[in-house]
């Protein structure tokens, strides 16, 4: 039972549940928690060992103006239309902190990332589920119905991986007056995003992080993207400090190496369509996605047994006890090698 003095939200809702850590010395192939399966940047690595300790005794840039004068020119548009974070879920919160009040109701496609309902919770937001239209179509007529001052999605989403057309979101951006929320986290592997609607749309937020396509999941880094006067607002939100000194560094020599970036991309967009093939042939169904996991749809539906079945060979992938997953396995995009070593897994699972 929790403390008396306790908010009572918190006492009772459940919080967010990340992706299980094999501990340290464990071996295991890990793909359930939609790391890249490659290490950071040789200049991350290079940045990291050549700060000075002066750098550490000192306060960091409030801004992480270093980082966001090399996003802006990856970006092509002015720093000032950036604002960083401590990971992609820290600017969730601050616009969460920016655009909602307590009362206020944020309305978002069902099944999503989870983490949403929870900030929503922390803020006395009411949370509105809009179930995806079949084929994960956008429910915009739902969305926009529900009422709510804003709208948060996930593109592509998770846990399903499937996409919207920047088309769609720019029809729902010119019906809806709130803010439309774009989480962009899986943006790095998919065929299209939504950068050319910020410039039009003053409403639109775009949430980028460093932890998938750039492989610094361990570090914390993320940073949102819209147009100035939005920036400013969020930044009365924000933590004084939000970025630390050495995060910033490595953001910033990770976004500045866009060739080594753009071949781990190619690979996991290589992998994830071998993979796709290799799980249907299995007799799994498998969802187009443009994110560097997979959602498979098992044969029998018995997710749950092979999911322990595969945790027992030390092989770790994804498992929601929710409703309209039970069925289904998240599946990250892992090397050559710890792809093979799930199919193997698979197959010994089967054959049993």
């Amino acid at each position: 039972m929790a403390p008396k003095f306790v908010r009572p939200v918190i006492a009772a809702m459940a919080g967010y549940t990340p992706g299980e850590q094999p501990r340290a010395g464990d071996r295991v192939v890990k793909i359930n928690t939609n790391e890249n399966p490659f290490p950071p940047s040789p200049r991350v690595m290079a940045a990291i060992a050549g700060i000075e300790p002066e750098c550490l005794r000192r306060y960091p840039d409030p801004n992480a103006d270093a980082f966001r004068a090399a996003a802006a020119a990856v970006h092509q548009i002015d720093p000032d239309w950036l604002i960083a974070g401590n990971g992609s879920d820290d600017i969730l919160a601050v616009a969460m902190n920016t655009f909602l009040s307590c009362g206020d109701s944020v309305v978002c496609p069902e099944p999503t990332y989870s983490l949403y309902p929870v900030l929503a919770e922390l803020q006395g937001v009411r949370h509105v589920a809009a179930a995806w239209r079949e084929g994960w179509k956008l429910p915009t007529d739902e969305l926009i119905a529900a009422g709510g001052q804003s709208i948060f999605l996930a593109n592509p989403n998770a846990p399903s991986g499937t996409v919207v057309a920047p088309a769609e979101i720019e029809e729902l951006l010119r019906r809806f007056g709130g803010l439309v929320l774009v989480d962009e986290a899986y943006a790095d592997f998919a065929e299209d995003n939504c950068l050319g609607l910020v410039k039009k749309y003053e409403n639109l937020l775009l949430v980028r992080t460093l932890s998938k396509g750039y492989s610094l999941a361990g570090l914390r880094f993320g940073y949102g993207i819209a147009q100035p006067q939005v920036i400013r607002e969020m930044n009365k939100a924000k933590d004084s400090y939000p970025c630390d000194a050495i995060s910033i560094v490595a953001a910033t020599a990770a976004i500045s190496d866009q060739a080594y970036a753009r071949q781990t991309w190619q690979h996991v967009r290589g992998e994830r369509a071998r993979l796709a093939g290799e799980l249907v042939a299995l007799g799994y169904e498998v969802l187009p996605s443009q994110a560097n996991f997979l959602l498979a749809t098992c044969p029998h539906g018995n997710a749950r047994q092979i999911y322990q079945g595969l945790k027992q060979q030390g092989i770790l992938v994804r498992y929601f006890d929710k409703p309209g997953l039970t069925d289904k396995l998240r599946i990250s995009i892992g090397t050559s090698q710890e792809n093979n070593a799930l199919l193997g897994g698979l197959k010994a699972l089967a054959a049993s």
